[in-house]
């Protein structure tokens, strides 16, 4: 029996989805998404919803990054050093969340909503203090390749 899936893009689409999602840094910016979007619920949901944009924008970003390795386009454009977009990207994520996180927290006695977008926005920051320790450790295992002698003269 012949493969249904060889004729249809999104097909195709949604296997290198799912086989990326298997890796650790898919699942890390599926978990960055997830947990932006349920920050963003929490955050329009409560009286002050200021705070949305950094959920919003930390998701699109996670979104953006996630279809880049997804597809291997980071393979194709060598004009932008991906790794290094997405380490400065981790740390202003890990950043910013820590910090609206914490006001959050303080400052929302009496709205449920904007408490639980605080936590889970800790938990977020946290998360994505880990994805910029991941990939600095790429970063220097890479920077540690590169710099290995390849001269055979002695």
């Amino acid at each position: 029996m012949a493969d249904s899936n060889t004729g249809n893009p999104a097909a195709s689409c949604l296997e290198k989805m799912k086989s990326y999602v298997k890796t650790q840094k898919g699942f890390i910016l599926a978990a960055e998404i997830l947990i932006s979007f349920i920050i963003l619920i929490c955050y329009a949901a409560s009286s002050y919803g200021g705070y949305t944009a950094v959920a919003i924008c930390e998701m699109v970003f996670a979104i953006i990054f996630f279809v880049i390795f997804m597809m291997e386009i980071d393979k194709q454009v060598l004009v932008v050093n991906w790794v290094w977009s997405d380490f400065f990207r981790a740390c202003v994520g890990a950043a910013l969340y820590i910090i609206t996180s914490l006001v959050c927290v303080i400052r929302g006695s009496g709205d449920g909503a904007l408490i639980a977008g605080g936590v889970f926005g800790l938990i977020a920051g946290i998360l994505f203090a880990y994805d910029s320790y991941i990939t600095f450790q790429q970063i220097k295992s890479n920077r540690q390749h590169t710099a290995a002698s390849t001269d055979d003269r002695v």
